[in-house]
């Protein structure tokens, strides 16, 4: 089956790395599906785009099956929808938060895989493609919140991929560093700051946004969700960019110099 003959589903596809990896599926023949919680027409888009909250079960089911109806199967699903927090101490943010996060950046994975995989089964194939983070294997302090959300991606991926082969679907986890795109810029702020946490969460922050600024663009990202897309035998685990080095010296470094590098590139007393 040729890549004109595939079908795409793009989660949080009205910008930054959903937007990118839409249009590069599309630009390779992919026929691709945006989503976002507005919907929208495509305009200068090279896809179409659905409305659709991914923390809704009636939105995922109506998009999935208005897709169905239009094209009949799916291949591919690229879970990317997600959201982020400012830098705080763990304890800074209210469960409330806690529990909207997950309920986004996981569950909302666990929503559109759950959708989807009955029309994959059917069709003997498929390939579901989740947007994790180096914060999914390299935790970040004062972000305790948003890594907790991808190394659970990481592992659901992971047993997912285990339980899937068999019947054709493969999984795989894409881990970006840092990249430059509006999700930076509207971080969720926490909504129980403390003092104690003041001066370092304000440090912290400056120091992220520096990092940001020399941050891999969003078609890095893209191109290794093609990657893994197209890849005849794909890998459970695709670093993207910058992330590669990171993933190296998260494997082969020992524990005391990643985390006194961690430290140290946060400029956090060690």
């Amino acid at each position: 089956m040729s890549m004109n003959n595939k079908v795409a589903l793009v989660t949080g596809a009205s910008s930054g790395i959903g937007e990118a990896t839409a249009q590069r599926l599309s630009q390779v023949g992919y026929k691709v599906y945006g989503t976002s919680r507005r919907g929208g027409q495509a305009g200068q888009r090279s896809f179409e785009m659905l409305p659709l909250d991914v923390t809704r079960d009636e939105s995922v089911h109506a998009a999935v099956q208005k897709l169905m109806q239009l094209e009949g199967r799916i291949d591919l699903l690229v879970n990317n929808a997600g959201f982020s927090t400012a830098p705080a101490g763990a304890e800074e943010s209210s469960m409330e938060q806690a529990q909207s996060i997950f309920d986004t950046n996981f569950f909302g994975i666990v929503r559109m895989t759950r959708a989807v995989l009955p029309h994959m089964r059917h069709q003997g194939s498929g390939r579901i493609i989740n947007i994790g983070s180096i914060f999914g294997f390299l935790p970040m302090p004062y972000m305790a919140l948003y890594a907790a959300t991808k190394h659970a991606v990481e592992g659901y991926s992971e047993s997912l991929d285990h339980e899937l082969r068999t019947m054709g679907i493969r999984v795989s986890v894409i881990e970006p560093a840092n990249t430059k795109t509006q999700f930076d810029a509207n971080l969720l702020q926490a909504d129980a700051k403390l003092d104690a946490y003041r001066d370092v969460r304000e440090a912290v922050g400056k120091r992220m946004t520096a990092l940001i600024e020399g941050a891999d663009e969003p078609a890095v990202v893209a191109k290794t969700v093609l990657k893994a897309a197209i890849a005849a035998n794909p890998k459970l685990r695709y670093a993207a960019g910058s992330a590669s080095r990171l993933q190296l010296l998260r494997t082969f470094a020992p524990a005391g110099m990643v985390d006194a590098g961690i430290r140290k590139n946060l400029r956090l007393a060690a």
